[in-house]
């Protein structure tokens, strides 16, 4: 019989580490995050091109290489298998000739973070816990309450004052114990830690080791729609990094099993210029970021001051030769709108900081006009309504029309 999940260990990335993955597990020993590791041998001869066609279209497709160890145990809203658009007009306007954007708006909550969520909550459950906690800037807080209240367990979301109304709605929606804090990410993860401290699970950005196995399921997707062949760049807003390294670990995996072969793609981190520690540090050359002090953009999900997994982010941008790019808060709400008129698509705001930094790039020569590349937005500009400036919109009397 086929097992539903080929999980074998969890490993340390910095001390290499190895963890029971059978049990309710957080950081390793050394303080860094740890990562799921499976049985890929095994993996890759059931988790083939032909089988995937037969399986259904969401990210539980690619269950040998996710933690959930009973199909029973999966918390499930329909998550995964987004649109891989090619973007055309937007990619004329920037001098790209081939570039898609992977558009994660489309998945329950309205963001990426359903993914992970899916996954983490999945897996918690499956390990026996009835209540989690969490900070947030948003979008994790409330993917993780919404799929917490799917699998009838209690959850607890700290988020900054500033944070998204909507999602502040969602978490309320899912009957979540919500808390505003006058401060960032970091100042409510510093409450979180006191919630945790209770006995409470700690769900907080790779303090637990699964929700970066759902992120990574982007790249599985990325790949598996490019009829398994890789783009030549990856462009990703990153805050705590999850994503990014998500995507690069499903590389890493997919070509140990052999389903694709060759160098990488380029990795691209995308940050905002009022919060931008690990664009910093990869400038400076540095193995880790230091804090950034006062941290503002209005992309929030990337108002990031410090990145738990830095490291791991700053390791896949070296080993990939990519790059770090940085950019201003007017640039990504004017291509916010460049890409609503040109493609019909509302991206969120951290999709939208790709889009400038896409032109930045191409403009330096660090980009090729005939090079694939895959930009990710990582959400619905629906959550984000504020960003939009309106204006004067002219307001008609039907009578005045038919006179």
């Amino acid at each position: 019989m086929t097992s539903f999940s080929l999980l074998d260990h969890l490993e340390c990335p910095r001390c290499s580490a190895v963890h029971d993955a059978d049990r309710v597990a957080h950081l390793c020993s050394c303080g860094s995050p740890l990562l799921a590791r499976y049985d890929l041998e095994r993996a890759a001869t059931t988790m083939t091109p032909a089988a995937l066609l037969r399986r259904p279209a969401s990210l539980w497709r690619y269950h040998e290489v996710l933690p959930v160890r009973d199909e029973r145990s999966v918390v499930t809203l329909g998550e995964g298998m987004t649109p891989l658009l090619p973007v055309r007009r937007l990619g004329h306007e920037l001098g790209l000739r081939n570039l898609l954007m992977k558009d994660e708006g489309l998945v329950p909550t309205g963001s990426f973070k359903a993914r992970g969520a899916a996954v983490g909550v999945s897996r918690a459950v499956e390990l026996g816990v009835r209540e989690l906690a969490m900070p947030t800037n948003g979008n994790a807080g409330a993917a993780w309450a919404l799929y917490a209240a799917r699998a009838g367990i209690r959850s607890r979301i700290v988020m900054p004052v500033d944070a998204p109304a909507i999602t502040r709605a969602e978490c309320v929606a899912a009957g979540a114990e919500l808390s505003l804090v006058r401060g960032h990410i970091g100042d409510a993860g510093r409450i979180v830690a006191a919630i945790v401290g209770e006995g409470c699970y700690d769900a907080s950005t790779l303090k637990e080791p699964y929700r970066i196995e759902g992120k990574k399921t982007m790249g599985y997707e990325i790949v598996e729609q490019l009829g398994w062949t890789m783009p030549d760049v990856v462009v990703y807003p990153t805050g705590g990094g999850v994503g990014l390294i998500g995507v690069h670990k499903a590389l890493l995996e997919l070509r140990e099993m052999g389903l694709i072969e060759g160098p990488l793609p380029r990795l691209v981190v995308v940050q905002a210029s009022g919060c931008a520690p690990i664009v910093r540090a990869f400038d400076a050359g540095e193995a880790e970021s230091t804090p950034w002090e006062e941290p503002h953009t209005a992309a929030f999900g990337i108002n990031v001051p410090k990145a738990l997994g830095d490291f791991l982010v700053l390791d896949a941008l070296r080993t990939t030769s990519g790059t770090a790019v940085a950019v201003d808060d007017e640039e990504l709400l004017s291509d916010q709108r460049l890409c609503g008129r040109l493609e019909g698509l509302f991206v969120c705001p951290e999709g939208a900081a790709c889009i400038s930094a896409l032109r930045r790039l191409r403009a330096s020569g660090w980009l090729g006009e005939d090079e694939q590349i895959v930009v990710l937005n990582t959400g619905t500009g629906l959550k984000y309504p504020e960003t939009i400036v309106l204006g004067e919109i002219p307001t008609l009397d039907p009578g005045d029309l038919l006179a």
